[in-house]
């Protein structure tokens, strides 16, 4: 049960009066500068040492305080507070751990007393003095000094009681609900280790890719975030507006075709780790903002794809794992990755598992409809499908799954004994897709055949997904000449789910979306709508729009509509 808000203001009041009255006694509530000072980690390994030396047991009871470590300086976050008259013990966490400090007016002076009286959990303090046992054996800082370096006015939700307005005792839980972690992650971190950890673990898992990668001689690079034309994949891109240029600008939903026009430049092998941007909704494994790693090696192709795959999951596992262990549980299955990883085809698994041809098109129409699947008029669409419902489930240890449908990658080198079938491959564990890769189309005639396809089955189903445009400045890269190559994306927030043993993204994700909030005022809603407003308005006298003779009174006439109908809602 949370604290009723009247007690939270309650609590504000009482911690600023507590900031107010630090700066009546000459103490900045929020220090300018820290004094020098050790990691907690540090200290304590050190004071570990020389107890060692001394012949001390770890953690032993002692009747008097044992080996002393003297003149030690930590700084941190108070999140424990045990008064015991005119002594007390307070815990202070860094991000390398936590120690007890033990305070008396004795030791401290009155002006450091007097700090202490005003310190609230959450606060941050400066401490300096003798380590050394309690004691209980706690290894414990003695505070000859004390100074005050930030006032936190809202309370920290930590376990704690409280009395409700009846004066009833309640108990409030630590900052359990899910939503208010993900939207106030500070404070999730603040008092949830595990999720500290988490984002260690995600960080070694990049430094483990970049490392992996460098060493085989890929240079990571950087390309646009804003593109002018939303290409290499199937998504519904975000639109924003370029005041300056007058032009529509989509974030991208993959960096692909940029990547490959390097491969063009010369550069023979490159790769990316960079936030994509995906219109679409958000479930355990999808979110619109997502971090990708893709790479392309000139002179590659799927196979080459696989061995470096395979590799960079492997090497990454053994940095974020414990003792590097490659068997470990994802959930309630166990996954080994230290085996090699299984090949197995696109049309195999779907005649195992489904019962179908591939391409047998009243075969692969009767089976989704008997499996309640939406039906289309795009058969290779359907057959995905199909293979998704009764395929994927079925793929628990790291499988390749390759040679997919020509019709379906549109970036792709068809194979030389079957052009209905390309070189691509996607890599799934316990059902979900981590990875997928190309032995990549590098003749432009082809290239071009296959947007133009593309954009115009788009059109024609009004798929929202499917590219709108033509992106001919990569068919003129193509037409100077890339070597033939191979390319893969892998998802670096399902890796690092797969290695922590997360069952959600938004678990490995520092600030993922959430809705917003709207309590702190209505004004957010209406500003959005202005700036909407006034960049529509820009867009429709742009001189593009000119140039291509536009007929603008059917536009309007639509909007109009759009606001009558908002309206009426």
């Amino acid at each position: 049960m949370a604290e009723p808000q009247q007690d939270q203001n309650e609590y504000r009041q009482i911690r600023a009066a507590k900031r107010d009255a630090l700066a009546a006694i000459g103490v900045n509530p929020y220090a300018v500068r820290t004094p020098a000072r050790e990691a907690i980690a540090k200290v304590r390994f050190a004071f570990e040492s020389i107890a060692t030396k001394a012949g001390a047991t770890a953690g032993a009871p002692t009747q008097d305080h044992g080996p002393t470590l003297a003149a030690q300086a930590v700084a941190g976050r108070v999140l424990a507070n045990r008064e015991m008259g005119k002594a007390a013990f307070i815990d202070v966490f860094d991000a390398t751990g936590k120690i007890q400090v033990y305070l008396n007016k004795k030791g401290v002076g009155d002006r450091g007393w007097e700090i202490y009286r005003n310190l609230d959990l959450g606060d941050f303090v400066w401490v300096k003095g003798d380590v050394q046992r309690t004691r209980t054996g706690e290894i414990s800082l003695f505070a000859a000094e004390i100074q005050f370096l930030t006032k936190s006015l809202s309370v920290p939700p930590l376990p704690r009681v409280y009395k409700d307005e009846q004066g009833v005792e309640r108990k409030a839980d630590s900052f359990t609900d899910t939503e208010l972690r993900y939207r106030k992650r500070y404070l999730d971190l603040m008092v949830h280790e595990d999720a500290r950890d988490r984002f260690v673990a995600r960080s070694r898992a990049l430094t483990a890719i970049r490392e992996y990668l460098t060493k085989r001689g890929y240079l990571e690079v950087e390309t646009p975030m804003l593109h002018a034309i939303p290409g290499g994949g199937r998504a519904r891109p975000f639109i924003t507006h370029h005041n300056t240029l007058h032009m529509n600008m989509y974030l991208r939903i993959a960096p692909e075709l940029y990547l490959k026009r390097l491969l063009v430049g010369g550069f023979e092998r490159v790769f990316e780790i960079n936030r994509n941007f995906r219109n679409e909704g958000v479930d355990a494994t999808h979110n619109p903002e997502f971090t990708m790693m893709e790479l392309y090696e000139a002179y590659g192709d799927y196979n080459s794809m696989m061995e470096i795959t395979e590799g960079l999951i492997r090497h990454a596992a053994k940095a974020v794992r414990p003792g590097g262990d490659l068997v470990f549980k994802w959930g309630d299955v166990e996954i080994d990755i230290g085996k090699p990883f299984a090949r197995k085809r696109y049309a195999d698994l779907l005649k195992e598992h489904a019962g179908v041809d591939l391409h047998d098109v009243k075969a692969v129409r009767e089976k989704a409809q008997s499996l309640g699947l939406e039906l289309t008029d795009d058969h290779y669409k359907l057959a995905d499908a199909l293979l998704e419902a009764t395929v994927l489930p079925q793929l628990v240890q790291p499988t390749f799954m390759i040679d997919y449908p020509t019709a379906i990658c549109p970036l792709t080198k068809a194979r030389e004994d079957d052009p209905r079938l390309c070189e691509r491959f996607e890599i799934f564990i316990k059902g979900v897709e981590f990875g997928n890769a190309f032995s990549e189309l590098n003749e432009p005639v082809e290239q071009l055949r296959r947007f133009k396809e593309q954009v115009e089955r788009g059109n024609a189903t009004q798929d929202v997904e499917a590219p709108k445009e033509i992106d001919f400045d990569f068919i003129e890269a193509l037409e100077a000449g890339m070597p033939p190559a191979g390319g893969v994306g892998i998802g670096i927030d399902r890796l690092v789910m797969l290695l922590t043993d997360t069952h959600s993204i938004r678990d490995v994700l520092l600030f993922p979306h959430v809705k917003r909030d709207h309590t702190q005022g209505a004004g957010g809603a209406t500003q959005r709508a202005e700036l909407a407003a006034g960049t529509l308005a820009e867009e429709l006298a742009s001189p593009e729009l000119r140039k291509l003779g536009v007929q603008l009174k059917p536009l309007i006439l639509r909007l109009q509509q759009m606001i009558d109908d908002a309206e009426k809602r």
